[in-house]
């Protein structure tokens, strides 16, 4: 990659990176460029639109422009669209439904699904938004979100939207679940979605290790016993693992 090219990369990632505006001098530590150079590379961002100078604040952080190409990706939705044949051979390999779904504030959206011939329609059509803490998919993504983003999603009681009666009520209990879900290496849940369904699944991530997205196949919960259950699960890990690798992303453990 040209230099300059890839400096104005690492740039725009660093500025993604930050929790709000920074000095420059926040970046150039980052980077280890020199400052007269992050200060000519803001300047070309600002230029263009992806970037911001907050003069009051000498701050910079992300512009409009960023914000509408993240828009374009949405639009174009490559993320489904490279999902759809995965979760196609998926399904054929196991004879089970699986979906895709991405992180909505406290619920999954789902964006892709494919049912497998035979099997009963699910409440995981392509649209639908569930609570993401009773959901195999969103619990594979919240374990891999940092504690802080997880309490920030549930700061309270409030925060936990109940199904049926079963699933996490608290943030001290989702932490447990999620605990054993990075110890299991995927995330499952038994009818807190469905009574009588199922779910197991794993997230797939991008470049930085952050989760995008949950990979989950679904089953009538009475006719998988548990080492069929362990079976769907690695598929499952196997196909988030094809996914990270297809958007150029990294797994978050080695």
């Amino acid at each position: 990659m040209v230099p300059a090219a890839r400096a104005v990369l690492e740039l725009l990632d660093a500025l993604a990176r930050q929790p709000g505006p920074v000095p420059a001098a926040a970046l150039v530590r980052e980077l280890r460029l020199p400052r007269s150079t992050v200060y000519h590379l803001l300047g070309e961002l600002i230029r263009a639109g992806l970037a911001v100078h907050l003069p009051e604040e000498r701050r910079y952080g992300l512009g409009v422009h960023a914000l509408e190409l993240g828009t374009d990706y949405l639009r174009q939705e490559p993320l489904a669209r490279l999902a759809r044949p995965i979760l196609a051979r998926l399904v054929d390999r196991v004879g089970q439904s699986a979906h895709l779904a991405v992180l909505h504030g406290r619920e999954v959206l789902y964006v892709v699904e494919e049912r497998a011939p035979g099997r009963p329609p699910l409440v995981t059509d392509v649209g639908v938004r569930l609570p993401a803490q009773l959901t195999a998919s969103g619990r594979a993504v919240l374990a891999d979100l940092a504690p802080a983003q997880v309490r920030a999603l549930f700061p309270d009681a409030d925060a936990f939207v109940d199904r049926h009666g079963v699933g996490p009520r608290s943030l001290s209990t989702l932490r447990r679940v999620l605990v054993e879900v990075r110890r299991a290496g995927y995330a499952s849940e038994d009818g807190e979605v469905t009574p009588g369904f199922a779910s197991v699944a794993a997230a797939a991530h991008d470049h930085t290790g952050h989760p995008v997205a949950g990979l989950a196949v679904t089953f009538p919960a009475a006719d998988v016993d548990d080492a069929g259950r362990e079976r769907l699960a690695r598929s499952a890990v196997s196909a988030a693992a094809e996914l990270t690798r297809r958007i150029g992303g990294r797994p978050l453990r080695a």
